[in-house]
């Protein structure tokens, strides 16, 4: 099958772990020929999001990323909104794809995704959702113009010619039925999830051993970790702070990523305290060795792609509580806090550290269960329904 991955509706980022760079990733380890049409948008200095110009490469996957220029006869700061393209039928006609597969639907010219399926009805589309009221449709304008009828009437032009909108949450289904009006008939949930073509299980003890003492752990040291976008909505330096209260050396906290220009001097000086070991951005590989090391995620704040790739290698995790974001609980690998405080957080580390067998308990869940739901290579399957 020939699958063109289309990520016009937000900004695509080369070497990362998204969604967007994994399932193209797996539908051609998995024998499909797959290209990548992105838009401009992306992460500058892995901080802050940014425009580079519109160019053909081959990604770290070997697969050809086409990033297409929006068009030029309208304000930049209205047409990043709209994400109207030019080149997109060119990278359609040029491809000819039995698939699509939208990362996202929000952008103006899916038209063209539209008159493409009419001249074509062979094509399968399937549409993905990363969008709920968490981040998106936060203010009026938003909510009511942008979301209940632009990005609406993208989703409802494209839906006679899907055969599947999935939320990558459960409340992204719920955000595609409950506001762009979707057939909920049309609609399930494809979780995130861990890149298990990139780690081997098989090596899982040793990797934990190399890590842990490269960053100078003792055996019975209880290693957290925690990550990803370093903004305030994460509460990782809230996370940070309880390591204050904890009153033991035995356990350690490793922080990943790189704060947001809000959040660097409050970081930096957090980080003064010796059981918080920064270890700055990673990459996608990297994080699943430090994941292997440690004995418990957490993860305070918003939800981040990282809750999944955390239960799908099978580590025990602590997670905010949102509604409409509890399936990481696949029985009792994990745990969620309501209230956020330094206090808060220090009381449930201590309360899972000081019961081993409670501890116990959640590994053997997150390593039965966890792996095998949150599994990327049986998630790209499912996305396109094999």
């Amino acid at each position: 099958m020939k699958i063109l991955h289309c990520c016009l509706a937000n900004f695509y980022i080369d070497n990362y772990g998204y969604q967007e760079n994994i399932l193209p990733k797996l539908h051609k380890l998995q024998g499909h020929e797959v290209e990548i049409v992105a838009s401009t948008e992306t992460y500058i200095n892995n901080k802050s999001l940014g425009y580079v110009q519109p160019k053909k490469y081959v990604n770290e996957n070997d697969t050809l990323v086409s990033r297409i220029p929006y068009i030029n006869w309208l304000p930049h700061i209205l047409v990043k909104k709209l994400r109207i393209y030019k080149g997109l039928n060119k990278v359609l006609h040029d491809f000819k794809p039995d698939i699509i597969f939208l990362h996202d639907c929000q952008f103006l010219s899916i038209h063209q995704i539209v008159n493409y399926a009419k001249k074509n009805n062979g094509t399968k589309i399937y549409v993905d959702g990363h969008t709920d009221f968490i981040n998106s449709a936060k203010n009026w304008l938003s909510k009511n113009i942008l979301h209940k009828i632009i990005y609406k009437y993208c989703a409802k032009k494209i839906e006679p010619y899907t055969l599947k909108f999935y939320g990558t949450l459960p409340s992204r289904v719920k955000f595609f039925v409950e506001v762009y009006g979707i057939d909920d008939r049309k609609v399930e949930l494809l979780e995130l999830g861990a890149d298990d073509s990139s780690f081997d299980f098989s090596e899982e003890d040793d990797i934990r051993k190399k890590v842990r003492r490269s960053l100078g752990f003792k055996k019975k040291d209880f290693v957290l970790v925690s990550g990803g976008k370093l903004d305030r909505r994460k509460n990782i330096h809230v996370l940070m702070k309880s390591m204050n209260i904890l009153g033991t050396d035995r356990i350690k906290l490793v922080i990943f990523g790189s704060p947001n220009t809000e959040m660097e001097k409050e970081m930096k000086e957090l980080t003064e305290n010796k059981n918080i070991i920064p270890l700055g951005w990673l990459s996608s590989n990297k994080i699943y060795d430090v994941l292997f090391a440690s004995d418990l995620g957490f993860f305070p704040g918003t939800h981040s792609v990282l809750w999944e790739q955390c239960v799908g290698v099978g580590l025990p995790c602590v997670f905010k509580k949102w509604d409409d974001i509890d399936h990481v609980d696949v029985g009792g690998n994990c745990a969620f806090l309501e209230d956020i405080t330094a206090e808060s957080i220090a009381n449930k580390i201590l309360e899972i550290y000081e019961n081993e067998e409670l501890r116990t308990e959640m590994k053997k869940s997150a390593s039965e269960k966890g792996v095998k739901r949150f599994s990327y290579s049986e998630i790209a399957k499912r996305a396109i329904q094999q």
